[in-house]
């Protein structure tokens, strides 16, 4: 099994340098070339497609979901994701704090596989607990509170009664009020993360992938003589970082040094 993983590209506009990287990445995947562009001599350069996709929260720096009518800056990533699940790469989409309600699109209508906080998945019998992250940590409680309204059913039947302009104007503004209450220091982040999976997700899972924290980490360590592999996949503002696995093994790839 070949997969690749990324979280946190916040995509806004179109236009950013970031949003078009972005697409050139997928254009490479489409073309079987993530091997290549780990750059790691393991695995030669020999043109491999991937089998799975996963897009672990925070791809879009803010999502409505009106399915007749989808914001305009979005549309080319989409296209590409249907382009990729078209030629057999199944796409995972894990909603993030900027981005959800993302079941009602790209799973009813796209058939793509959405979670909307966490899921457990196996590859080549690894077993590997995946998430955006932002629940882990119990004690930011204004954030969780405000979490837990804006994904409320009553937020959800409010939102469809405004105009999709208004909306998209709103989500600039919720955006950045997201990032004021969730801002922390990437590195004091990762080791809140980590401390949370080594206090309950291990006992389960082999391996716990993660977003959020915008700080690319590929961590192995042994409980009770077994191996363990604790990451977080960085972002696609700075690090341009992906995880990529295949035969059992992870590598990660990005541009910035940490």
């Amino acid at each position: 099994m070949k997969a690749v993983f990324i979280s946190d590209a916040h995509l806004k506009y179109a236009g950013d340098e970031r949003y078009g990287r972005l697409i050139r990445f997928l254009n490479d995947l489409q073309c079987g070339k993530a091997r290549s562009l780990v750059h790691d001599r393991e695995l030669g350069r020999d043109a491999a497609p991937i089998d799975d996709l996963y897009i672990l929260g925070d791809f879009f720096d803010f999502w409505f979901c009106r399915p007749q009518n989808i914001h305009p800056e979005f549309q080319e990533v989409i296209r590409k994701l249907v382009e990729l699940q078209a030629g057999g790469v199944g796409i995972h989409l894990c909603e993030g704090n900027h981005d959800f309600f993302m079941k009602e699109y790209f799973q009813d209508v796209l058939g793509m596989d959405v979670f909307e906080e966490r899921a457990t998945i196996e590859m080549d019998q690894v077993r590997t607990f995946i998430a955006h992250g932002d629940t882990l940590d119990n004690t930011n409680i204004f954030y969780l509170m405000l979490r837990k309204i804006l994904r409320s059913q009553v937020f959800y039947h409010l939102h469809h009664l405004v105009p999709s302009s208004v909306l998209w104007a709103i989500g600039g503004i919720s955006s950045a009020t997201s990032k004021t209450i969730t801002v922390e220091n990437g590195d004091a982040l990762v080791e809140k993360m980590f401390f949370c999976a080594t206090e309950k997700l291990f006992q389960d899972h082999d391996t716990v992938i993660l977003g959020h924290c915008h700080k690319p980490v590929l961590r192995y360590f042994d409980v009770a003589n077994k191996k363990k592999t604790f990451i977080t996949l960085g972002d696609w503002i700075v690090h341009y970082s992906f995880l990529y696995y295949e035969n059992r093994k992870f590598f990660m790839s990005y541009d910035q040094p940490l």
